[in-house]
């Protein structure tokens, strides 16, 4: 909380909220809510914010006509939001982003025309004089940004974007001064920030986003990454960023599996060779983790980008010692970067008022009403929490000895530990907010029709499917096998949506203990997993992959025909998917399940599933859905009562934790 002197001006604290486009930079209408989104970060206490990712020119847009400062008229309509921060006593600096390859446009452009894996449009290699022009653009929208009211800029040289590309040989095969040698990929960048200086000046927050790791192939070396960070600093950059990995590297850096402060050593190795401040980030969420990497390590600001979006008043909570009372990100990005690549508006799975603060709004009741919420799941959770938030008398009943509902189970998944902190937290905001709780009370609707309103989040339950045989000892469900069940040596797992690919990573690892998250040897591991190396041991931080052999032996099988797993999140499937794939798990779709017996599981499958095959397994986990667990509506329709049904409760397709603490929230705000 310490503050720090950038000479011409002091950041409060050590906090930066990082870049994280929202979907709200895009449009001019959605101006006003874009500024309340960033004033209440600023209200919290953030020491700097920066904007989402605003292109310099036309070629630089993420999308057909997406967010860009290339005018004057751009500069009055950003007044708005810099006022607002201004106003609520923070400081912001805009992110200015070229997408290079990664552009969504037939318009993109790059160090030479190759296309990126992950887009179908090929780029146009930029002439000698289009990369002065695109110098040009940068320093032009830096003066933009200033008369707009910003505290300064940051230059994006990193996740793969132009800056980027330039910069490594995997996407620079120029033959003029801006390729060839490592001096001369670095050209691009260094001018960037030296003619970006001379156009605002010396009292004007310059922050270069720095690759310090690309984990692609031909990416750059650690000797390369060390100049550049020297010469940014010699072109007048203020702070160097910490960025890690390109949009389509094959190494995780954001999901919840990557083990928190994974990449901080590289930062403070950076740290040690420039004399700006650095800034560390990628995978801290808490206060405890933060202060630890400040303390022990040469970096001196702490980026953080998404746990700013779970949670507006991280900072006010953390300088007021309230760390139990953080909604901490989880990393899941189901509502965030899941949203960003499909090109919807970003929110937050456990705060879905992020983006959305104009509009979903929890003031203070007129009438305070009392109001039963039957069902501690994420559901029942954010509906009790937000009611009582706004004044309303609470009861929450539940019929385990423990809140959580299906986030219980969540957080025993190796990878997934950390939604333990969303039931941290909503205990602590029950106890904050006075809210009644029956632990091993399941409601009756005589003890319900005494309440002015009464929501129905009672959750689901695991379907069983009609198996010949499913009756057999070898039989469990997800919840058995999660919670502890004994689960022998070979495993066929039936059910291959999210739910069986969670219980198949939780079979092929020995036990929670050995799961990434814990330590720096879970670190070690997690990096030996993926073939991460230290970017001073290898060129683009790449090494071959050494993953651990599997404790069990996995079958995942699925009705449906054709690959497994598409329809997991965006950001994060791929991520499910290999760690299944260097496990050995073998999946089996198009299956049809004959019958179980002592033998194992019997299925048939291909032309009209004429080809029978028997699975000698110890256990069948049934991972094939749920049920929605409503016994109490028609109770207490019956008494003239209208519940209101949230989560899985009103809809169990598909576990969703967005929907239904979207949906509690939201039943909060109209009752």
């Amino acid at each position: 909380m310490s503050p720090l002197d950038l000479g011409f001006t002091a950041l409060p604290n050590r906090v930066v909220m990082g870049s994280m486009h929202t979907g709200l930079e895009d449009r001019a209408g959605d101006t006003a809510k874009l500024a309340e989104y960033f004033a209440a970060r600023a209200r919290g206490g953030v020491g700097l914010i920066i904007t989402g990712g605003y292109a310099p020119n036309r070629s630089g847009w993420l999308l057909p006509f997406a967010s860009a400062m290339t005018t004057r008229a751009d500069a009055r309509r950003h007044r708005r939001i810099t006022d607002a921060v201004h106003d609520a006593g923070g400081k912001i600096a805009l992110q200015i982003l070229h997408a290079g390859r990664y552009a969504y446009h037939p318009f993109s452009v790059s160090a030479s025309s190759i296309k990126a894996p992950i887009n179908p449009f090929r780029p146009r290699a930029l002439s000698t004089r289009g990369v002065e022009s695109t110098i040009d653009d940068f320093a032009r929208a830096a003066e933009l940004a200033r008369e707009a009211g910003y505290d300064g800029v940051e230059i994006m040289g990193s996740e793969g974007y132009l800056l980027n590309q330039f910069l490594a040989a995997r996407t620079n095969r120029r033959t003029d001064g801006y390729g060839g040698s490592a001096a001369n990929r670095r050209r691009f960048p260094v001018q960037i920030v030296a003619h970006t200086r001379a156009a605002v000046g010396d009292d004007f927050i310059i922050c270069y986003r720095m690759s310090m790791a690309d984990y692609v192939e031909d990416g750059q070396s650690w000797e390369e990454i060390l100049t550049l960070a020297t010469e940014v600093e010699d072109a007048g950059a203020t702070m160097i960023n910490s960025g890690f990995g390109w949009h389509e590297a094959r190494v995780p850096t954001i999901v919840t599996s990557v083990p928190n402060n994974a990449f901080v050593d590289i930062s403070s190795a950076v740290a040690d060779h420039v004399t700006i401040p650095v800034v560390a980030s990628n995978r801290i969420n808490m206060p405890q983790a933060a202060e630890q990497v400040l303390a022990e390590t040469s970096v001196r600001l702490i980026s953080m980008a998404r746990p700013m979006l779970a949670d507006p008043d991280w900072v006010r909570k953390a300088a007021d010692d309230r760390a139990e009372e953080i909604n901490t990100c989880i990393a899941c990005n189901q509502a965030c970067l899941d949203h960003a690549f499909m090109h919807k508006k970003v929110s937050c799975l456990v705060n879905p008022r992020a983006g959305h603060e104009t509009t979903l709004v929890l003031g203070p009741t007129r009438r305070r009403r009392r109001i039963a919420v039957v069902g501690a799941g994420p559901a029942g959770l954010s509906a009790a929490v937000s009611a009582a938030e706004r004044g309303h008398e609470v009861t929450l009943l539940e019929a385990n000895e423990f809140i959580g509902g299906q986030f219980d189970l969540a957080r025993r998944i190796p990878g997934k530990e950390e939604f333990a902190g969303t039931i941290r937290y909503y205990t602590a905001m029950l106890d904050k907010y006075a809210v009644t709780v029956r632990l091993g009370s399941r409601a009756h609707v005589d003890e319900l029709a005494g309440f002015d309103e009464v929501v129905l989040a009672t959750g689901v339950r695991p379907r069983i499917p009609q198996i010949p045989g499913i009756e057999h000892p070898m039989v469990m469900s997800y919840a058995e096998a999660i919670a502890g069940a004994p689960v022998g040596s070979s495993v066929a797992v039936v059910g291959a949506g999210g739910i069986g690919f969670d219980v198949s990573e939780f079979l092929v690892l020995d036990s929670p203990d050995s799961s990434p998250t814990h330590g720096p040897q879970g670190l070690k591991k997690w990096k030996a997993e993926w073939g991460a190396a230290d970017p001073w041991e290898a060129r683009g931080a790449l090494i071959a992959p050494d993953p651990a052999p599997p404790a069990r032996q996995v079958y995942l099988l699925a009705r449906t025909a054709g690959a497994q797993g598409r329809k997991l999140g965006k950001t994060s499937g791929w991520v499910h998917r290999a760690s299944l794939k260097a496990k050995n798990v073998q999946q089996l779709s198009g299956v049809n399940y004959d019958r179980i017996d002592d033998d194992g599981l019997h299925i048939s499958y291909g032309p009209n599933k004429s080809r029978p095959q028997s699975l000698a397994v110890d256990n069948v986990v049934i991972c094939a859905g749920q049920e929605s667990v409503r016994d109490l509506e028609d109770g207490l329709r019956a008494r003239g009562m209208t519940p209101h049904i949230i989560g899985g409760a009103a809809l169990a397709s598909e576990l969703d934790a967005k929907r239904a603490i979207k949906q509690g929230t939201e039943l909060a705000a109209r009752l």
